[in-house]
């Protein structure tokens, strides 16, 4: 599968791909070099608004143009044209030990928020927090999940199924989900990873219900069916993928973040490409991904 180097860009954790179909643009940030970027493919130009700490995940708010951003020190508006931060709530922990990881909308316009345990400084025994979800109407709302680690967060085609990984225990899970009232229901193990394949990080969806999972230390794409089971890996040419996102007019292109931190000296001149934006073409396509907050 042809792969290209889009940007290059050594992002230290490049996270959160997200395609904006309105505007025929991708979105992305770097969590330790705290900044949400809007990249344009047809003219190869990029914007910067940079963030006054680590940035987790994100979702677009229309009006006014602007973004939410989910940093370690709370959820903020960002306006667009003036690139000022506007608190909007606390963060429902301790942002000493942990921070935001990975966001998504449903399709209602909730925004779905994971975290990540992440301590500043020291060593501490691993603890886990609650994934959240915010709205403008309500703001932010504790849900019936809690992990070191949230990553993996897709929806099925039909909006029914949440998808979510357990980061730290090599699981993916599957919610069922109330498109209407917003709940999660019942949940079930989607699938397992097994620890010498990477760590399952960021994910997407394609029309056949396929699921793409970002094998984070493992150098790939794996691609598991909509029942669970091992379809294909994709090998790229950097270890340390961290999501993927489908992209493009027809949701035929497959663009992928990556992270160059972690990395000894050494590992960093062998994989000159850590923390560059890929972009590669899959058979399948992808179905659209929500990213409009309401």
């Amino acid at each position: 599968m042809k792969i290209e180097v889009v940007l290059d860009m050594g992002a230290t954790i490049g996270e959160s791909p997200t395609w904006a179909s309105a505007e025929n643009a991708l979105y992305w940030i770097d969590v330790k070099k705290p900044a949400l970027y809007r990249y344009d493919p047809s003219t190869g130009s990029q914007l910067t608004w940079p963030m006054t700490s680590d940035i987790g995940a994100f979702a677009i708010i229309s009006r006014p143009r602007g973004a939410l951003v989910a940093l370690r020190e709370g959820i903020f508006r960002l306006d667009f044209a003036s690139g000022s931060l506007t608190l909007l709530a606390q963060p429902p922990f301790d942002p000493s030990l942990f921070r935001f990881n990975e966001g998504t909308c449903d399709a209602g316009g909730r925004f779905w928020v994971g975290v990540m345990f992440d301590p500043l400084e020291g060593v501490h025994p691993p603890q886990k927090s609650s994934l959240h979800s915010f709205d403008l109407q309500t703001g932010l709302r504790r849900e019936p999940d809690a992990a070191e680690l949230h990553n993996g967060m897709a929806w099925s085609r039909d909006g029914r199924q949440f998808y979510l990984t357990h980061s730290e225990r090599q699981e993916v899970l599957a919610y069922a989900f109330d498109p209407d009232s917003g709940r999660l229901g019942a949940r079930r193990v989607f699938a397992s990873v097994p620890t010498a394949d990477g760590l399952p990080d960021g994910a997407a969806v394609d029309i056949q219900g396929g699921y793409w999972c970002a094998l984070h230390g493992g150098g790939r794409l794996r691609r598991y069916t909509a029942q669970g089971a091992v379809d294909r890996d994709v090998e790229l040419p950097v270890s340390q993928p961290t999501m993927c996102a489908f992209a493009g007019e027809a949701l035929d292109v497959l663009y992928v973040t990556s992270a160059s931190d972690k990395l000894t000296p050494e590992k960093r001149r062998q994989e000159p490409l850590a923390g560059a934006l890929l972009r590669l073409w899959p058979e399948e396509r992808g179905i659209a991904r929500p990213y409009i907050l309401r």
